[in-house]
């Protein structure tokens, strides 16, 4: 396996189980123990484990965020495709807010080179638009949302982030969800996250949702708007019939890639 295989291996099964061994690692990637080290020294560096003897231990617990060192490591080839979805929605010259979040860093690095106006709600996300390819004169133009930085995570949340987004008025927000279900709608993981959601969609004229297949199945504990809120939706999930009949109810646009 290449690194970045090891590392999606690794963090997978920290998700089915709350702790693993450097042996069962070993026999899981086909690699040595000391390659194995190396590999949780790193993702313990980015927030996706803990080290502890003789392996390493899960950071998730039932409804909790699971950091985004491994949120980047998950569903990376889905998180492009709806990237490239969800920056073909936007025309050029539009002011657009867009959440903070793995996949709202890859909606960020599709958007170099498009003359917008672009509101990111993390370093992550405000970097990736930044250091683009875009030709000279065809980047976004950046809004800085002030606030407090979050650790790890490195978004802008608090009472002045809020304001400073609702000074303003958007063509397009882009929510990212920290989970997402046809009953309670879109969710986040603590009570500053979904403030700072609903303000950006409450100053947005449309709503764009950007949801892996995984946000579908997950569990949050702070309602940020119901789907009705949500003019289209961009997700790499499958629907069933019975999804698309609920979906029918929202009136919403769905777009899957």
């Amino acid at each position: 396996m290449r690194t970045d295989e090891r590392h999606r291996a690794i963090a997978e099964l920290l998700r089915e189980r709350p702790e693993v061994s450097v042996e069962e690692l070993m026999q899981a990637c086909a690699a040595s123990g000391a390659t194995i080290r190396r590999d949780l020294e790193a993702l313990a560096g980015h927030g996706v484990l803990r080290r502890v003897h003789g392996g390493a231990r899960s950071l998730i617990g039932q409804g909790q965020n699971p950091g985004y060192g491994q949120r980047e490591l998950e569903e990376q080839d889905g998180k492009r495709r709806i990237a490239a979805a969800v920056a073909g929605l936007l025309a050029e010259r539009e002011h657009v807010w867009l959440d903070s979040g793995s996949t709202a860093t890859e909606v960020a690095r599709a958007l170099t080179g498009r003359e917008l106006t672009l509101m990111p709600m993390s370093l992550q996300a405000l970097t990736a638009a930044a250091d683009g390819d875009g030709a000279a004169g065809s980047r976004p133009s950046l809004l800085l949302p002030g606030g407090s930085m979050v650790p790890g995570e490195l978004c802008f949340r608090g009472p002045l982030a809020e304001s400073n987004i609702r000074s303003l008025r958007f063509d397009t927000a882009v929510v990212t969800p920290c989970a997402v279900d046809f009953k309670d709608g879109l969710l986040a993981h603590d009570l500053d996250d979904a403030a700072v959601k609903r303000a950006g969609l409450e100053s947005a004229a449309r709503v764009v949702m950007a949801a892996s297949a995984a946000k579908w199945q997950a569990s949050a504990r702070v309602l940020v708007t119901s789907l009705d809120q949500v003019d289209v939706i961009v997700t790499d999930r499958k629907f069933s019939a019975q999804d698309n009949a609920e979906l029918e109810k929202y009136s919403v646009e769905v777009v899957n890639v």
